[in-house]
Parts: structure tokens; sequence; C-alpha cells
């Protein structure tokens, strides 16, 4: 079946699943609230080497439609970010894939990979909003996270 926005849907116990899948860390924890519609891969705290060895043998068996990715935020120098990241990237099939920046100014390294692996597949890459974040200058609001959402539905 197909939706109104073109994105291809299903319908599940009487609601209407659309064939997007998030994956990553507590910002896509955050995201997959408010996009209840998407399978969710995600996990708080999570460091992209992490997501790899617990997820990424799950998550790769089919396509979808679009793809919701927050990871590297929480990777540490032992973490090889671009490797992981690029591990991760080769192994999803989206039509559409949304990269959340964890930020250039909070997390270089991940933000330099990020921006060179979204490059190479024409990827979109999300900041986080700006005005819209919690206290810990890290999570978006409930409003936040709402205004990434919509983000990946209208692109």
């Amino acid at each position: 079946m197909t939706a109104q926005n073109g994105l291809q849907s299903v319908t599940v116990l009487g609601v209407n699943m659309i064939d997007c899948m998030i994956i990553g860390d507590s910002i896509a924890v955050g995201v997959s609230m408010v996009r209840k519609e998407c399978v969710s891969h995600s996990r708080g705290g999570w460091n992209s080497w992490q997501w790899n060895k617990d997820y990424l043998a799950n998550a790769t068996t089919r396509p979808y439609e679009t793809i919701i990715i927050s990871l590297g935020a929480n990777d540490h120098k032992g973490v090889k970010t671009e490797f992981e990241l690029r591990k991760m990237r080769e192994s999803i099939k989206g039509k559409r894939v949304f990269w959340i920046d964890p930020g250039k100014d909070r997390k270089p390294v991940p933000h330099d990979a990020i921006v060179r692996i979204a490059k190479e597949y024409g990827d979109v890459i999300l900041e986080r909003p700006k005005e819209n974040m919690s206290s810990d200058g890290v999570h978006p609001t409930g409003k936040g996270y709402r205004e990434l959402a919509e983000k990946t539905k209208t692109r």
C-alpha cells in the first residue's frame, strides 16, 4: 500500500506503519518517540562500535524508504568512528537517509566523518535544533525532537 506522501506503508493491527528505520543513540531514541511508525534500533549511550556489534546484522536485513541515523556522539578515542560509521552505512539500504549531526563544535571527529560519508552517498545531514535544546546542551527538548522528526518527513 502507498500512503499519500508516496512512502510505502503497511497496516499492522489497524496502525499504518511507514517504511522507515531509526538507528543510533539517545537522540535516535528521542526521534523514535515522535516517529512511532518507524522501526527503531536505538539505545541511549551507545557508540557506533556498540551499535554495529549488537544491531548491524538484524537491522540490515531489508531496504527501507527512510533511514534516520544518530551515531558518533558517544564515540570515544578507542572507537574508530569513521570505520564504524562506514561499515554501518555500507550495510543499510534506504531511499532517503538522514544523519543527525552531533555538531562540529562538540564532536568534530564524528561530524567530519558524517559529512564525508553523507556526501558520498547523497544523504541529508540534519543539524541539532539550535533553539529547542535541553539544559544539558546535548539532547533536544520534546519540541526539538518533533522538529527533527518533521524534517525527516518533508525532504
